[in-house]
């Protein structure tokens, strides 16, 4: 089969197509024929060598994929070969086939193509983990998603107005990608190079009271205006750290606001711990896909051969939605 790897680390140069053998799946995986995959920020870290896989998962780049299952393993129940899935996958995405654990399966609406599919479990279920279950957000709360066009961001506004009823959305963003989401249904939008600190803006639209949720990805250069953004009692939850680890905190403001800094990852958890995350979202979340409450944003469909396209357009930081590999027509 075609795959893609790394070889060695650093800008897209690295990048290669090579054939290799198709995975076996163990007992309580399935192997799946692969139609599409996306291309997510962790790839790219991944390829800068700052992100390897957890121990025992594929070197193949690749954390998602949506395709056919082409083989059961023994121990596998409710799954046969020919269903249409999606698959959370700790590796291995980008390539014509990839195994993944039989409880970690999304099946596909009837109304869902595969390239749509195939943006769904890393940044849709990124961001249901985040803000809905660790950053326990509730119907008439104030949010803030920082980054603007991004598959998380994004997938964080279309999952909060489909299951949460009358939640203020604030989302920083740049001048460029504005309009666009605002037409998510977003109540303020904030323009984060003429207002790094957001904090005053933040505290005038909340009428003082501050955001109860925040789904950080920037890091150390937002900790400061994060923390003066939240609420009594807010959450802020850190997926990113793309500004900087280190940064000082008024430890006397956390703790007089009841604040709660969560330090969250999905990649490395526990596969048992994936799968409870995964059940929850198929039933929360899955539901609205299928009646099409909520439609996956595509900026762009590559060919495989493209991958390094693909990967050029995200550094960019240009695109709107998610960018998506093509596999295979299935």
């Amino acid at each position: 089969m075609k795959a893609v790897i790394c070889d060695g680390f650093g800008g897209i140069d690295v990048l290669k197509i090579i054939d290799t053998e198709i995975p076996k799946p163990k007992e309580n995986q399935v192997l799946i024929k692969v139609a599409a995959t996306s291309i997510n920020r962790p790839d790219l870290v991944q390829r800068e060598g700052k992100y390897p896989p957890p121990p025992g998962e594929s070197e193949i780049l690749g954390l998602e994929v949506a395709g056919i299952i082409e083989e059961v393993g023994s121990n596998v129940k409710g799954w046969k070969k020919g269903d249409r899935v999606a698959a959370l996958v700790g590796g291995g995405g980008y390539a014509e086939y990839a195994v993944a654990y039989a409880d970690h399966l999304i099946p596909i609406p009837e109304s869902m193509t595969f390239e749509e599919a195939a943006c769904i479990c890393e940044s849709y279920i990124t961001a249901f983990l985040n803000v809905i279950l660790l950053g326990e957000l509730k119907d008439d709360n104030y949010a803030i998603f920082h980054g603007g066009g991004g598959g998380v961001n994004t997938a964080a506004i279309q999952i909060t107005r489909a299951i949460r009823n009358n939640v203020k959305i604030i989302v920083t963003v740049s001048p460029e990608k504005m309009e666009r989401v605002k037409d998510l249904g977003v109540d303020l939008l904030i323009n984060y190079k003429e207002h790094p600190d957001f904090s005053k803006i933040v505290r005038e639209f909340t009428n003082k009271r501050g955001a109860d949720v925040i789904l950080d990805h920037i890091g150390a250069a937002y900790l400061e205006p994060n923390i003066k953004s939240l609420a009594y009692g807010g959450r802020l939850v850190i997926i990113g750290v793309t500004s900087g680890i280190k940064a000082e905190i008024n430890l006397g403001l956390v703790m007089v606001k009841r604040h709660k800094i969560i330090g969250s990852v999905l990649r490395s958890r526990p596969i048992e711990e994936k799968a409870e995350i995964i059940k929850a979202f198929n039933e929360q979340v899955m539901p609205k896909f299928a009646d099409r409450t909520i439609i996956p944003i595509i900026h762009a469909i590559f060919p495989l051969d493209e991958v390094k396209k693909a990967h050029q357009t995200m550094e960019e930081d240009k695109h709107f939605g998610k960018i998506v590999l093509k596999i295979a027509d299935l």
